[in-house]
């Protein structure tokens, strides 16, 4: 079991159906189970998706991977092309337990969902290994959620502490991440296609492990190697919303523009590996295998995550017994309370005190850490029966935005450790 409390939770059938529900979605979106999907070699053939590509003689097989998914990746794409596969950088959060690489590969580990100075040389460090890039190279990327954290790399002589001070004040303030990534492009020499532009003139072929609402690619990681149709005037416009400035503290944010010439990603080629719609569609079939009559309601599910919890618990309540009603996005907090919090953890808890006896709500975030170390929650008639018996009030956690807090207090959160995956969040709704 991917959801290592599982036996825990599971003490009734609507949970032990939700719980399974959620662990299909898991297997789906495995990094190496997609990558081995997606990618093949055959002597000096790689096929890469749809696409066939002859490596040359001369040339080399190398690898930049960056984000969660990224050590996981690149175990595989070992097991794939084995030593045809040659020098590399993967940069990663937290690299899963009993993963090892060969030295010809640097590891790297940064820091998420804040930058840091250590992912700043490493993505300095990324960039010069483009620069060495020949004719006849291929460049296999894989990007996944947490690369826009990591991909951070100030222009000219400035620190990541701009940037860390404007992303921690539009992440209280409840911007989506369509703003803060088109935020981000611009202030970074790693994002917005710059690496792909650098890469040049090595062919780049890039597998995207899609974590954004929509799937829009320029916004998969800050888009490194898609070409962006964002503007400098497009970020100021976003900060402008939330009353930031450019110029404030802790020190001034500078942004600049990112490559805009279609001729700079000619050799370019991005292929979604996994998405969101990825588990959705494995939820849907595990419901159906559990006879329950499923339901997809969307895979772009955004706003506040209170709010969101409102809307699922009221088309739960008008839904027939034996529904699923199954949703993946990323919800917002605004953050205005001083307590401990992520989005699923918040959703669950705001849902908690609205749902029947016969209704149950699973949220889950896919990398398996909800803005700290648990995926998600539970919310139905147990987990209420619980915080009455502790006198744990759900709304006084909620005022606070302090979700960890009730659910440490009241233990039906799920644990699923590092997912070593990442296709933003899920949410399970039973009736019944």
């Amino acid at each position: 079991m991917r959801i290592r409390n599982h036996d825990a939770l599971a003490v009734t059938p609507a949970r032990s159906a939700a719980l399974a529900i959620a662990e299909s979605a898991l297997d789906a979106i495995d990094t190496g189970a997609a990558i081995r999907r997606a990618v093949s070699l055959d002597g000096d053939r790689l096929r890469v998706g749809d696409e066939k590509f002859v490596l040359a003689d001369d040339g080399r097989l190398r690898l930049v991977a960056v984000g969660k998914c990224a050590t996981t990746a690149a175990a595989s794409l070992l097991e794939v092309a084995g030593e045809r596969l040659g020098d590399g950088i993967v940069l990663d959060v937290a690299a899963p337990a009993g993963v090892r690489l060969p030295p010809r590969l640097a590891v790297h580990s940064g820091t998420h969902p804040l930058p840091s100075a250590a992912n700043v040389a490493s993505t300095r460090s990324i960039v010069q290994f483009l620069e060495d890039g020949r004719p006849g190279d291929i460049v296999l990327f894989v990007v996944s959620g947490g690369a826009s954290t990591l991909l951070c790399l100030p222009p000219g002589a400035g620190s990541c502490e701009a940037e860390r001070a404007v992303v921690e004040a539009l992440t209280r303030e409840g911007a989506t991440i369509a703003e803060i990534n088109t935020v981000r492009k611009h202030c970074s020499l790693a994002r917005g296609g710059r690496l792909s532009a650098v890469a040049r003139p090595a062919l780049v072929l890039a597998l995207l492990f899609v974590d954004v609402p929509g799937g829009s690619l320029d916004l998969v990681a800050s888009g490194p190697t898609v070409l962006d149709p964002s503007t400098v005037a497009d970020a100021q416009a976003v900060l402008g919303r939330y009353g930031l400035a450019t110029d404030g503290a802790p020190a001034p944010l500078r942004l600049v523009e990112t490559p805009k010439d279609p001729a700079l990603f000619a050799a370019s080629r991005n292929l979604v590996v996994v998405s969101n719609r990825t588990a959705l569609d494995a939820m849907a079939t595990a419901a159906a295998h559990a006879h329950r009559a499923a339901a997809v309601r969307t895979a772009t599910l955004a706003g506040e995550a209170r709010e969101v919890a409102a809307g699922i618990v009221a088309e739960l309540r008008a839904a027939k017994r034996g529904a699923a009603l199954l949703y993946g996005g990323e919800t917002t907090v605004t953050v205005r309370g001083p307590g401990r919090g992520g989005r699923n953890l918040e959703l669950a808890l705001a849902a908690l005190p609205a749902v029947a006896d016969d209704e149950l709500v699973l949220t889950l975030a896919s990398d398996g850490r909800d803005n700290g170390y648990l995926a998600g929650a539970i919310a139905d008639a147990v987990t209420a029966r619980e915080a009455q018996r502790r006198d744990v009030d759900p709304a006084t956690f909620l005022r606070a935005n302090d979700s960890y807090g009730f659910f440490e207090c009241v233990p039906h959160a799920l644990d699923t450790g590092h997912t070593g995956a990442n296709v933003a969040d899920l949410v399970v709704a039973l009736k019944g």
